[in-house]
């Protein structure tokens, strides 16, 4: 009777696929910086008006489970109608992924790894833009959760996600 009951315990336990998401690797997939109107730019009273723009994708690497996502942030500063700076990185990781439903694995590929990537990017882009000869640059801290349920949102209400199903 003992046997049986492990037996039974056995087949439930292998029934139960184990959930996994692991980091295999952290890389900086494409880094520019552009600074136009320097060393004019230097001169001038530093205000700028900062736009950062954010753009998730993901995408299978392979059948075995390896997820490629790819975490691109924009940053232009411009003092008037000047740019002071254009600085663009896009912080890639490669996720290893097992056992989960394809909603779930849908919302980490789009919530967890970018949180991972991002202090990552948030760290290239300040050194960049120092190394540009501006005063340092820290982004703040972003809610991917929050873009995510705002993009589903917009989606659910009739909008469409880009194609390449990124979030912004």
């Amino acid at each position: 009777m003992a046997d049986e009951q492990s037996q039974a315990v056995g087949a439930a336990e292998e029934e139960q696929v184990q959930q996994q998401f692991t980091m295999q690797r952290i890389y900086a997939k494409d880094v520019s910086f552009e600074s136009p109107a320097s060393p004019d730019i230097f001169r001038q009273n530093w205000q700028p008006n900062v736009n950062v723009d954010l753009n998730t994708k993901s995408s299978a690497v392979d059948e075995t489970g390896n997820h490629e996502v790819v975490l691109t942030i924009t940053v232009t500063a411009k003092i008037e109608e000047k740019s002071a700076f254009l600085v663009e990185v896009q912080q890639a990781g490669i996720f290893f992924t097992s056992g989960i439903d394809a909603e779930s694995l849908k919302q980490i590929l789009a919530t967890v790894a970018p949180n991972i990537l991002f202090p990552y990017a948030r760290e290239a882009i300040d050194n960049l833009v120092v190394k540009g000869g501006f005063p340092p640059l820290m982004l703040a801290p972003v809610n991917f959760d929050a873009l995510y349920r705002q993009a589903m949102e917009q989606q659910a209400a009739g909008g469409e996600l880009p194609a390449d199903g990124a979030t912004h």
